[in-house]
């Protein structure tokens, strides 16, 4: 156990890349927290961190040794959950990155229906995309990532991969309103509310437009799908959003509809985790329970 708190003092140093803040959410001291780090160096002969002027960060050789580290500490966490699930108590913890858009309805809807089942598994959710995401597998800040984007590395694994197609959403009174469906060059005779370029509905937007030769000019882009929403529900602007994000017209002032694609363009949404580690129980049952509500929607 001295060992895997030694690991986890070296992550966060990492992780903040300063001792003092690594210190201050380890609940101990600088000046002890330094000394560890100073006892490790000197056994391994190699200084772990490199000192700045304002804080650290890692050598080389201490990137090597950070990756085992998370490694081991994210083995322990398989091994204790386990353990755990032996015993009967259904403990875990699951930390997820998702793409913007599967954050405000589908997320909370399938963690209160995981913990009606298992009311001590905790989770945590991280705003991340594309390349975001797929650091935060490789550094094991989390186990799972939900995202647009295919993330092409040799050290991931796809769970699952199912298209999810793009709808327009604007308010109840819009013009385009009584229409079951609408095209990319409807939606491009309005003002339009876009997420900004990282994220994956914008590049699928971004594509259209090329094949159309036309240029996308947003009258408003922001990184948040909650103000872009705001924004179209009491303007004409229209505004866009994966099937699994769109507002619900049951109880918004928006409604949204199915864009109609001349080719096949919808993109896929993309359950992902590292191929060379085992999931804790906890994290594998959640996996297994998002893929089975998105393989039948």
């Amino acid at each position: 156990m001295q060992t895997l708190r030694l690991y986890a003092y070296i992550d966060e140093i990492a992780r903040t890349g300063s001792i003092r803040q690594a210190a201050e959410r380890l609940s101990i001291t600088p000046s002890a927290l330094n000394r560890r780090v100073i006892a490790l160096e000197q056994e391994l002969g190699v200084e772990v961190f490199e000192r700045l002027g304002r804080g650290v960060r890692l050598s080389t050789a201490g990137e090597l040794l950070i990756d085992m580290m998370r490694k081991h500490l994210a083995d322990t966490e398989t091994l204790k959950s386990r353990i755990a699930d032996l015993s009967g108590l259904r403990r875990g913890h699951v930390s997820v990155a998702c793409s913007q858009a599967v954050l405000p309805n589908f997320m909370p809807a399938e963690i209160s229906k995981y913990q009606s089942q298992y009311p001590m598994v905790t989770f945590s959710i991280l705003n991340k995309e594309g390349k975001e995401a797929a650091e935060a597998l490789l550094n094991y800040s989390v186990d799972l990532a939900i995202v647009l984007d295919h993330l092409p590395h040799s050290e991931f694994q796809t769970a699952l991969a199912v298209p999810q197609p793009i709808y327009a959403v604007f308010r109840k009174s819009h013009p385009l309103a009584s229409r079951s469906k609408v095209t990319f060059s409807d939606c491009l005779e309005y003002p339009l509310a876009l997420p900004t370029a990282q994220y994956g509905v914008r590049k699928t937007l971004e594509t259209l437009a090329d094949h159309k030769t036309t240029r996308l000019q947003p009258t408003i882009e922001a990184d948040s799908y909650v103000l872009l929403q705001k924004y179209v529900e009491c303007t004409d602007a229209i505004g866009f959003e994966l099937k699994i994000g769109a507002p619900m017209a049951s109880n918004s002032a928006l409604i949204s509809r199915p864009l109609q694609f001349t080719r096949t363009m919808p993109g896929h949404l993309h359950i992902v985790h590292l191929k060379s580690r085992t999931l804790p129980v906890a994290v594998a049952r959640f996996a297994q329970q998002i893929s089975e509500t998105l393989s039948h929607e």
